[in-house]
């Protein structure tokens, strides 16, 4: 689906391939002969504008978008809870939907596009039913995401204690807990943005917003996952439950209005990473340099202000209204936090791999430093594109950045484990 903007700034002269040329031939035979005064060039150019100066059915959004889009006083991207990139991707592009060549949508695209009223249907068709509750239960959980819980394992791994059993074992639970509490932070968050969310043409879609999950229900199930999170993580540990209670209040914070402050967005998101990652060896009870905390630190506020800076710069390109955090950054403000956090981290990388060596005395933690800051760089030029949506997301695209992470990783093994 073309841009708004675009469609409205074409020229006259620019017609819908496969669309105007039919009705030009058409309207030359039927336009009465010149000798009544009427010039039939004239007509067609005529006839054309104003064709092009209303959206084509293909370009047209689908019943009450607009008025949906106005209504949503959170704007189309900026939610931390999830897909704000990709969602309006969807949105302006039309998904996987088709067109056929009179410019129509077909029935595919318009059950593929989730801002289109047929998907909308098939979504709120279970509602109420226990079919219905169950998938929306397992949606709303966001599985997907807990491949960010992956972090636990960054304070083992660089400790050298990956392949202990009892430190595995910790890690897994700090794996767990984590999981629940996120996912308890998306029922709460989506529960109350319930009302912009069904204003929206997207995020209507969401098994709250779509009457999937009751209110109550929602409600119910967030205070199990979070209550159960903390209660297993001070069985196991009180560092682990210490790292939980931050992890839950900040989020808590985040969703009852933090994420409309600027800069303090930014921090509370980059902190998610960081409290992931100190888990790991706080369950275990590891020791932690402070050069793990300040490279995972600035990593985690490289990512965040990438993301962003994807963002605002497709809002830009799209015209799309964003919620009022990202009304304060301005896309040379976002690069100029990505780039600086980028310096301080590959800096404090470098100190760290010169350390392993001084302790371990290997060379490869020296080496490592080269595919870490290859890394940086490529995933800088995905950043720089405005596609950097979530990080984890676009690793698993990057197939060069997969193999930069790969031998990063077995450098890395080589220095703590050989």
């Amino acid at each position: 689906m073309a841009d708004r903007n675009e469609v409205d700034s074409r020229s006259p002269e620019e017609s819908t391939p496969g669309t105007n040329d039919g009705q030009r031939s058409e309207r030359s035979v039927t336009t009465p002969a010149s000798g009544g005064g009427v010039d039939t060039a004239t007509t067609e150019r005529e006839a054309e504008t104003e064709r092009d100066a209303e959206p084509s059915t293909a370009d047209a959004d689908p019943a009450g978008t607009e008025e949906a889009v106005r209504a949503d006083s959170e704007g189309l991207i900026g939610s931390e809870a999830g897909g704000e990139a990709g969602a309006l991707e969807d949105r302006f592009t039309g998904g996987t939907a088709t067109t056929d060549s009179a410019g129509e949508t077909t029935a595919e695209g318009s059950r593929q596009d989730k801002s289109s009223d047929a998907y909308h249907a098939r979504v709120v068709a279970a509602a109420g039913t226990p079919t219905g509750l169950f998938n929306g239960l397992l949606k709303e959980l966001r599985p997907k995401q807990w491949v960010k819980n992956i972090l636990v394992l960054a304070a083992p791994f660089s400790a050298g204690e990956l392949w202990a059993v009892p430190t595995l074992l910790d890690a897994a639970v700090a794996f767990v807990v984590f999981s629940m509490a996120a996912s308890g932070i998306y029922f709460i968050n989506d529960a109350l943005d319930v009302e912009s969310d069904r204003a929206h043409p997207t995020k209507r879609n969401r098994p709250i917003a779509a009457g999937l999950i009751p209110l109550p229900v929602a409600y119910a199930v967030c205070g199990l996952l979070l209550v159960g999170s903390l209660v297993i993580s001070g069985l196991m540990s009180m560092g682990l439950l210490a790292v939980m209670a931050v992890y839950v209040a900040v989020q808590l914070g985040y969703c009852f209005g933090l994420k409309h402050q600027p800069v303090i967005d930014l921090c509370i998101v980059a902190s998610g990473f960081l409290l992931r990652a100190v888990a790991g060896g706080a369950a275990a009870g590891l020791e932690i340099t402070q050069w793990f905390y300040i490279v995972v630190a600035f990593g985690s506020l490289f990512m965040v202000a990438g993301k962003r800076y994807a963002e605002v710069k497709l809002a830009n390109e799209t015209g799309a209204k964003i919620r009022k955090s990202l009304r304060a950054y301005s896309a040379s403000y976002l690069r100029f936090v990505w780039a600086i956090s980028a310096a301080i981290m590959i800096m404090s990388y470098s100190m760290w791999a010169y350390d392993i060596r001084q302790q371990d005395n290997s060379i490869w933690g020296v080496v490592s430093i080269i595919p870490f800051v290859i890394g940086i760089l490529r995933y800088a030029v995905d950043v720089d594109k405005g596609v950097a949506g979530e990080p984890e997301e676009v690793a698993l695209k990057d197939k060069v950045l997969l193999v930069l992470f790969g031998i990063l990783a077995g450098c890395l093994f080589l220095a703590f484990y050989l």
